[in-house]
């Protein structure tokens, strides 16, 4: 290759530079993955479909905190495809409004110009943005149950967009649930009611904090008045019909709440029933009372009997040394049915070294009843007992229940808190099959055959695909053994494979309580998925009957 001369170098460098071809970009693409950013408040909006309406009750001290710290918890954004401006992710809109109003009153840069952490839009974005804002109000602020209720609806209407297809409550508190925001279907359906009934009528009462009783109650005497007027209406020319009359009798009471009184809803609506239907009005208010009594009977939940206190007596002499001692808490078998606790025995005085002592049997006994740590995070506990708090729903204490039920904890991916008890977004079948199937694989994970197991639509939510003879003939005693008591649990008909069933009834013991060598014994975490395994299976069967469970 020839040299350049200086002249030819000059005249390379003195060419013109290339030319772009193809189109420019206009703006840049928003990060892929979570990535901090300074934006200004012009660039950010709130999000579009905040539960929150009405203002947070803790605006004020929010906004002295925000006036003299500044934001100690910037806001995480996100933005939608296409898109100018960023949005609030997941809880932030109250901080948002505060920092645009310490910005007209103030003029400060750093009410202006915040730094926040931007997160991608995800693919279900809607959804995810909503249940977020959802679980974060309730953190940060507990919303009114008419906020809550409007939220939940316009989830239903997401989740209906994604599938396309119409929910069933059911369906709606499951998909809430996996979604990270739990609420009963019973509670969903309180809240419809209270937005198809009650917000047309109502609604400065409901925004201004009309909380969870009190709408049952209205919703309770609707219905109850509903019954009654369709009975005594039946045949006869009424000149209005019972939605129009209650709507217009709820209206009249469209006030604050602490000057709200359900009584005197019924007193007018039974005094307007009787006027119209030509009925006596005390003959009227027995009826509708009876009504309601009835249906609080079906809809609330039964309370635990409150067993007698036991008389207090002198304490028993020590038993002789002979005596047989009682096995600890981890070792006593717990049946499949709950059972009622005897009675305390009764105590002498206590010393002053009584209650360290007591402290002591008490973590002592608590940790008897732990197989395995269940893993969880306070920002989960806390959203779980703010929704049950608002909903009055009461928790499942593991700390309490161990001094008085059979609850025992075991971690996996559904972490087991109580072996009996079924949450109510649990008891459906759809869902109790997703759990069953995941148990049986944790078992057959310990023996190193959880390919072995595969979900099922149907029957007990799960299949055993049995290996061949061959192939089964070489597995470990305790896996062939584990294998065949899962291929009996699913119900599955004997086939011609590996798994010999005869067989089952010699290894049961050794399986279940080590008879013969530990080495082919269930763990205790595994012992008690098993027992959770057959609780929801036994629960499912009777769904699928359409007996409703005494036991539950």
């Amino acid at each position: 290759m020839a040299e350049l001369t200086p002249q030819d170098m000059a005249a390379k460098l003195l060419a013109t530079g290339f030319e772009r071809s193809g189109p420019s970009a206009a703006t840049l693409s928003d990060p892929i993955a979570d990535t901090p950013m300074v934006v200004t408040l012009d660039q950010l909006r709130p999000y579009d479909h905040d539960p929150r309406v009405t203002r947070n009750p803790a605006y004020a001290e929010i906004k002295a905190s925000i006036r003299e710290r500044g934001l100690d918890a910037p806001p995480a954004i996100t933005r939608r495809p296409g898109e100018a401006h960023y949005i609030i992710r997941n809880g932030g809109n109250t901080r948002l409004a505060i920092l645009r109003e310490l910005w007209s009153e103030t003029k400060e840069e750093r009410f202006f110009r915040i730094s926040c952490l931007f997160r991608p839009w995800p693919a279900r974005g809607e959804i995810v943005a909503l249940t977020g804002h959802l679980a974060e109000n309730e953190l940060r602020g507990g919303l009114t149950f008419i906020e809550r209720a409007l939220g939940i609806e316009k989830a239903r209407e997401f989740y209906e967009q994604e599938s396309g297809q119409t929910l069933s409550q059911s369906e709606l508190a499951r998909r809430l649930t996996a979604d990270g925001y739990p609420v009963p279907q019973s509670h969903i359906s309180r809240m419809n009611d209270a937005v198809r009934y009650l917000l047309p009528a109502i609604p400065t009462l409901l925004y201004g904090g009309l909380g969870r009783h009190q709408v049952d109650r209205l919703a309770v005497l609707r219905k109850a008045c509903e019954r009654t007027w369709e009975r005594r209406a039946l045949g006869r020319t009424v000149a209005v019909d019972f939605a129009t009359l209650f709507q217009d009798v709820l209206t009249q009471f469209d006030t604050q709440p602490d000057d709200f009184s359900p009584q005197r809803v019924q007193d007018e609506l039974v005094g307007q029933m009787a006027e119209l239907l030509e009925a006596d009005y005390d003959t009227l208010a027995l009826e509708i009372n009876d009504s309601e009594s009835r249906q609080r009977a079906l809809t609330s939940e039964p309370a635990a009997p409150t067993p007698p206190a036991a008389p207090v007596v002198p304490a028993p002499p020590p038993p002789p040394v002979s005596a047989p001692r009682q096995p600890p808490p981890s070792s006593v078998p717990r049946d499949a049915a709950p059972v009622a606790p005897p009675a305390p025995a009764a105590t002498p005085p206590a010393s002053p070294e009584a209650p360290e002592d007591q402290h002591g049997q008490r973590d002592e006994r608590l940790q008897g009843h732990i197989v395995t740590p269940a893993p969880t995070t306070e920002r989960l506990q806390s959203i779980q007992r703010m929704v049950a708090d608002q909903l009055g729903d009461k928790l499942p204490d593991f700390e309490a229940d161990a001094l008085r039920a059979i609850p025992v904890q075991a971690g996996g991916l559904y972490p087991i808190s109580d072996v009996w008890y079924i949450e109510p977004g649990l008891d459906v079948p759809d869902r109790l099959r997703v759990h069953i199937a995941q148990f049986a694989r944790e078992i057959a994970g310990e023996a190193a055959v959880a390919d072995h197991i595969e979900a099922s639509v149907g029957g007990i939510g799960f299949v055993c695909v049995a290996p061949a003879s061959r192939q089964a003939k070489a597995l470990p005693a305790f896996a062939r053994a584990v294998l065949t008591l899962l291929h009996a649990l699913s119900a599955a008909p004997p086939s011609a494979n590996g798994l010999d069933r005869a067989r089952l009834a010699d290894e049961l013991a050794a399986l279940l309580h080590g008879h013969g060598g530990s080495a082919t014994r269930l763990s205790d975490a595994a012992l008690v998925k098993l027992f959770r395994l057959l609780r929801l299976a036994r629960r499912l069967l009777d769904l699928e009957a359409g007996v409703a469970s005494q036991d539950s």
